[in-house]
């Protein structure tokens, strides 16, 4: 049994399909078939069931599985720790922001990194706080910037880098356009153009309101602020916009903070709290940490 017959069976389970672990490999796919036959020998039982239109694991495979990834991490595991030992820094880190975020100057974070540490590879992914919270829990991503609501996910640390206040914005010609602020009740009543669910900016909207006992009527969602503001400008709604993209568009809108409550919303490093993260992870971790303190 060799440790590349394992690898190929894990890629060709997360895969469901011998062609895109094939290409996830940069091998050739009879090259991955072979491999995954000969171990399937060795074993003496077939661990994938190809008779479908996607590759599903037979029972015993489900059985191997978990004692193949174990194998392939405890390798990968010791390669880091002799890394580690010998204070070379390589690998690969992944790190996850939501779309809308450019105060935080993060590419030039990075490029700092990579000059101390040109032989880590670098993965920046954007998403939305949910699908990067699972990242981090699952191990694809190795930290992200998230929009918070306002509980913590569980298994991750934060750490806060950004916090202001939320804003409705709306076109010179509606009809709160002479108001400065805007209480909570009174959007309620409004169409609402808004980020969507998984957002944290959503979320801090969404529990205010059901605190309130109110529900806000959603007109239009869009996963970016210029995009919401955009809608706003059309006479489409009330954007709901943290402060910095709102004020990014204070000469085609009005502005009001949200007021009766305050609404604020919160952007913050996350990592995961437990399981191993690699030395160019923490690294990285650290140098994002020190750059944007609490």
């Amino acid at each position: 049994m060799e440790l590349r017959q394992l690898e190929y069976f894990v890629a060709v389970t997360e895969e469901a399909s011998f062609t895109k672990a094939a290409a996830r490999l940069h091998v050739a796919q009879p090259g991955v078939s072979a491999q995954i036959r000969q171990l399937e020998r060795e074993l003496g039982q077939p661990l994938l069931d190809r008779s479908g239109r996607t590759v599903r694991l037979t029972e015993v495979g489900a059985a191997v599985l978990p004692y193949a990834r174990a194998a392939l991490a405890a390798v990968e595991g010791a390669r880091l720790s002799v890394d580690e030992l010998t204070g070379l820094l390589r690998g690969h880190v992944t790190i996850g922001t939501v779309d809308w975020i450019r105060s935080l100057e993060l590419p030039s974070m990075l490029a700092g990194f990579h000059r101390d540490h040109p032989n880590v590879e670098i993965t920046v992914t954007q998403d939305d706080s949910v699908s990067l919270v699972n990242g981090m829990l699952s191990g694809r991503i190795d930290l992200a910037f998230i929009s918070l609501g306002s509980e913590r996910p569980e298994g991750l640390r934060t750490q806060v880098v950004i916090e202001q206040e939320l804003y409705a914005a709306v076109e010179p010609g509606h009809e709160l356009a002479g108001r400065s602020t805007v209480a909570l009740r009174t959007l309620a009543t409004r169409d609402l153009v808004s980020l969507p669910k998984g957002t944290g900016l959503r979320a801090v909207l969404d529990e205010a309101c059901a605190d309130a006992g109110l529900r806000p009527r959603i007109a239009f969602e869009a996963a970016e602020p210029p995009v919401l503001a955009q809608l706003a400008a059309q006479g489409l709604g009330v954007a709901i916009l943290p402060e910095s993209a709102a004020r990014a568009y204070a000469d085609e809108l009005h502005l009001m903070p949200i007021v009766r409550p305050r609404l604020r919303g919160r952007i913050a490093l996350a990592w995961r709290a437990e399981g191993p993260r690699s030395p160019a992870a923490r690294a990285l971790i650290s140098r994002a940490r020190a750059r944007w303190p609490a």
